[in-house]
């Protein structure tokens, strides 16, 4: 009964890794879309996904580009992903790898006029 309680509760946790996954990712994408250069729009989208992640993700964020351009694009997309704890409580050595991507528009207004 005990383990199955402990199969539960991680089970609990690879979802909420998920749905922090999914609020990162989209955070992140948020974070760059107002910045003035890809430069620093990626460093603000690792902060801002390092700073959702820091209680769900046993190793590093990784935080990557995944849409096309910055200066002359509309768009800024994100892929975030991490190795959540889920079934490592229960003793199951069980790498769980997740990874979300979200897309925002670049703010117009944050940008130099070209």
């Amino acid at each position: 009964m005990i383990l199955f309680i402990l199969v539960l509760v991680a089970f609990g946790q690879m979802v909420e890794g998920r749905g922090a996954i999914d609020g990162a990712a989209r955070d992140a994408a948020r974070a760059g879309s107002l910045q003035w250069d890809v430069g620093n729009a990626m460093a603000e989208a690792r902060k801002a996904a390092e700073a959702d992640l820091t209680d769900v993700c046993t190793g590093p964020v990784s935080v990557t580009k995944t849409s096309a351009g910055f200066a002359d694009a509309d768009l800024f997309s994100v892929e975030v992903s991490c190795e959540v704890r889920g079934l490592a409580m229960v003793g199951l050595d069980i790498k769980t790898n997740m990874s979300g991507s979200f897309t925002a528009p670049l703010d117009p207004f944050k940008r130099k006029a070209g």
